[in-house]
Formats: C-alpha cells, structure tokens, sequence
C-alpha cells in the first residue's frame, strides 16, 4: 500500500510542475504580448488596448495554474490531506473555487472590454462567461451553507484542519 501511495505522489508532483509550467509559459506570453504593445509606434491605441486586454487574459490564467499548482502542493504532498471530511472537503473544495470564481469574472470583464469594441455581437458568451461564475460563487455558497452543518457534528475536525494550517506556515 506505501508503494502505491508513493505512485500518487510522484503523479501529484508531476502535476503540480505541469501547472507551474503551464503558469510559467503563459506569464512569459504575457510579457511578451505586453512589450510588443509598447514596442508598436504606428500601431493606434485600440490595438495596444486590445494587447494590454490579451496580456490581462493570459496572466489571469496564468494566475489560475500557479494557484492550482500551490493548492496541490499544500493539500496533498505537505499536508498530505485525505479528502474525507467534510471540513477538509469543504476547506479544499473552496481554495479551487476562489481561483476559478476571481478568474472567469476578470476573463468575462477583458471579454467584455474585447467585444464591446471588435463584436458585439459575440457579448452574449462574455455574459455566459459571467453567469457561469455568479452560478458557480451562487453553488458554492450554498454548500458552504450546507456543509457548515456537516461539521458541527465533528468538531475536532476543524481543529484538526487548523494544526495542519501551522504546518504549511
């Protein structure tokens, strides 16, 4: 069983770096979207605007990996969690979905900024973009809701949760 646990480590390390990666690369695009907006002299401002928009864009998700990446890191290889209870599920669960709720509210914004200008035609998946993440913060407050319950039946879990905190500090 130790030997298996081992091959989940290696797998959630491996992970992790893809999305460090992944983060890296998407930072460098951005910097170099953002030179190159700078670096045009005939190039009018509504293209450099809608540069600086794409650099936006690209370090939001950016933003996105890196924060996944360090989410994994600290859940599962320093704090080596188990996701069984329902203080941990819902103290994981809500590290993802701040990340994801920030990030499709900025992409909806530059989308908007984008489209308003370009198509607007196409404003209606910029609003898609921005109920899917009112739905998304609207689900997850309803289970944070839901499960605060949950937790006032094991309350050492919650204590347990904070001591695991003071590990990764």
């Amino acid at each position: 069983m130790k030997a298996f646990e081992k091959v989940f480590l290696v797998g959630h390390i491996v992970v992790i770096l893809l999305f460090v990666l992944c983060g890296a690369g998407l930072m460098w695009m951005a910097g170099s979207e953002l030179l190159h907006a700078f670096q045009q002299e005939a190039q009018d401002t509504r293209a450099r605007f809608n540069l600086v928009l794409e650099c936006i864009g690209l370090l939001t998700i950016a933003l996105v990996s890196m924060e996944l990446g360090q989410t994994i890191f600290e859940e599962e290889v320093m704090r080596d969690v188990k996701v069984s209870g329902p203080t941990r599920v819902r103290r994981y669960l809500s590290r993802f979905m701040v990340v994801i709720v920030i990030a499709l509210s900025i992409e909806t914004l530059v989308m908007t900024f984008e489209l308003v200008h370009e198509d607007p035609t196409k404003l209606p998946y910029a609003g898609a973009a921005g109920l899917t993440a009112a739905v998304l913060l609207i689900a997850w407050g309803v289970f944070v809701k839901l499960n605060r319950a949950a937790e006032e039946l094991e309350p050492e879990a919650m204590e347990d949760a904070k001591q695991e905190d003071d590990k990764v500090d």
